[in-house]
This record gives C-alpha cells, structure tokens and sequence, in this order.
C-alpha cells in the first residue's frame, strides 16, 4: 500500500527536523527562538510544496536551502534588529559540549554579515561544496570562495590567539 503524501512528508519531517534546527542555530548565532521560528516556517514551506518534491531530487537539501532563504528574508526585514534582553539560565554542559568553545564561536559568527554567516554555515557545518552553497544562495562560485575567504578571516581575527586554544580540545 502506497503512503500518503501527509504520511511521507511527517516522516521527513520527523527525521530532518533536529537537522534544521541545529543549522538554524548557527545561523542565528545562538537564537533558539528565531531558531525553532525559522525551522517551523521552512518545514511549513516545504509542506506546502511536497506534492511537487518528485521533481526535486534530493529533498533535505532543499529543505536546508529554504532555510537560508528564509533566514536572508528573515534578516532583511527591520524587525531583526530587534533582541529581547534577560538572564540566560544557567544549566549544566551536556554531552561533553564545552561553554566557552560554544559561545566563543557563536559570538563569533554573530559578528559576519548574514550572506557571510550562510557562506560558513553551508561550507563548513553542512559540509557543502562550492556549487553547492552558490546554488542554494543564487550566487556564482566565485562569490562564495570569496565570501569564504573574507568570512574565516574574520572569523580568525576575532577569535585571535583562542583558536589555536580551541582547536587542541
């Protein structure tokens, strides 16, 4: 018995949701709400469009790529300026994950222009090639290995001596 396409979708989701969310993060720098808003709206997207996914290849690609398109528009809008202050909890690190490391490198990235931001994300924790990131950001080859350059530069300037402190843990 063939599955419905409600039923195929939920189970995309249900398996690419974590996914999306984590890049979300980094994209956010840090910002789980705008991370969850984010990942509902890209899921809410591709929804709407999964009738039409036999088209399209490879599905969790283009999920992660409406996502930085979502996340651009989200960036461009006047409102993104706009961060709620308060205290962050305090809470023990999970899973071996190191506090300092964490928020050093999500400071960090917080500190590169959207585009720039998408360029490390997709190259580097997504693990995309060159053509890749270009496709998913409508941009040429050449945009994003200059765009890659310009972004680790920065991201070793304002990370300075600590790199080197952080690449040894």
């Amino acid at each position: 018995m063939r599955k419905s396409r409600a039923d195929e979708f939920l189970e995309f989701a249900s398996a690419r949701t974590g996914h999306l969310f984590r890049s979300a993060c980094l994209l956010t720098s840090g910002d789980t709400h705008l991370a969850e808003d984010l990942t509902q709206e890209t899921l809410g997207r591709m929804y709407a469009m999964w009738g039409r996914m036999a088209r399209i290849g490879n599905p969790a690609a283009y999920a992660q790529t409406v996502l930085v398109r979502t996340f651009l528009s989200h960036q461009r809008r006047r409102s993104a300026t706009e961060r709620p202050l308060g205290e962050l909890p305090d809470r023990a690190p999970e899973n071996g994950e190191d506090p300092a490391l964490r928020i050093a490198l999500l400071d960090a990235l917080a500190g590169l222009a959207p585009k720039d931001r998408a360029v490390v994300v997709l190259r580097y924790w997504e693990d995309r090639s060159i053509e890749e990131t270009a496709d998913a950001l409508h941009v040429s080859s050449a945009a994003v290995r200059t765009r890659s350059v310009r972004a680790l530069a920065k991201l070793r300037q304002r990370l300075g001596g600590n790199i080197a402190e952080f690449a040894t843990r």
